[in-house]
């Protein structure tokens, strides 16, 4: 199936995009990657009348750390940049776990994380991990710019707070007050696919104590899940055996998911509580290590 009609502007600058979109009213789309929404056009289940394309805005295929350590990621930097970074090696353990997971590599190659949230689909991997690290999303409009907490930024499925005419230019990560730790589990039935159960764990130490922990769901619920009461279960504690147990039952307790041809939603709380006992445990494991 071919989409419907549609204007198409590159704009060169992203004022003359956010006022391009500012004109265009509800009927207009930005495009970024383009591996969200060109599909979704192709099925005709998003039809704009004007697809504005960011791609010839310079200087926001950028991701670079701050001199505090917070990590900001432009607007066109692709997943396969991301899962090339020495940076994220190094410094984002969390991030660096997920972004191979992303799909397959023709769409890491086009595909963008910021275009990723603000598409705020349940099963995306991006938006998990993301919440779990505490992380925010810079948006530019004709009013200026706001910087919106990810647990605020989505509404609901495939919905976000922007106002019709902003473009979301930059995710922000949080810089680490401790040793930071964690990784990015997923089910999938294939290579390249949705996630059936997706959980991100992301901590930071002061010697054997957590001073802050994020666990975050995929794929179990009508949106991406902050597992709050799992996370809290660990603040200020050791990572013993009895506390991840803990945390574990109570993120699997947080999950709402559904049986499906995927798997039953007794399951799918058995995996997102395997999975967190498994980066938990890994990293208690790269702790001690390190100590």
């Amino acid at each position: 199936m071919y989409p419907s009609r549609f204007r198409y502007e590159a704009p060169r600058s992203l004022a003359e995009a956010v006022g391009l979109l500012h004109d265009g009213g509800d009927y207009a789309k930005v495009l970024a990657g383009g591996q969200s929404l060109v599909p979704l056009m192709k099925l005709r289940f998003a039809s704009p009348e004007l697809v504005v394309d960011i791609n010839n805005v310079p200087g926001l295929d950028y991701h670079r750390a701050d001199p505090d350590g917070t990590l900001r990621i432009g607007a066109l930097c692709r997943h396969a940049d991301l899962e090339r970074s020495d940076l994220l090696k190094t410094t984002q353990p969390t991030m660096a776990s997920a972004a191979p997971l992303i799909a397959d590599p023709i769409v890491r190659n086009r595909g963008t994380l910021v275009g990723s949230l603000c598409h705020a689909d349940p099963q995306g991997d991006w938006a998990s991990v993301v919440l779990a690290l505490g992380g925010s999303v810079v948006a530019r409009g004709p009013r200026g710019t706001r910087a919106i907490a990810l647990a605020d930024f989505v509404t609901g499925p495939f919905q976000n707070v922007l106002d019709q005419d902003e473009i979301a230019v930059e995710a922000v990560i949080p810089a680490a007050q401790g040793t930071r730790s964690g990784g990015y589990l997923k089910l999938e039935r294939r290579v390249g696919d949705f996630a059936t159960v997706g959980v991100a764990v992301a901590l930071e130490t002061s010697g054997e104590t957590v001073t802050r922990a994020g666990i975050a769901l995929t794929g179990v619920g009508g949106s991406t899940i902050a597992a709050t009461e799992a996370a809290g279960a660990l603040t200020g504690r050791p990572l013993t055996v009895e506390n991840i147990t803990r945390a574990a039952d109570l993120a699997a307790q947080a999950a709402r998911p559904r049986t499906d041809h995927r798997g039953s939603a007794e399951y799918k709380r058995h995996m997102v509580r395997t999975f967190v006992v498994r980066l938990l445990s890994r990293a208690d494991a790269a702790a001690e290590r390190a100590a």
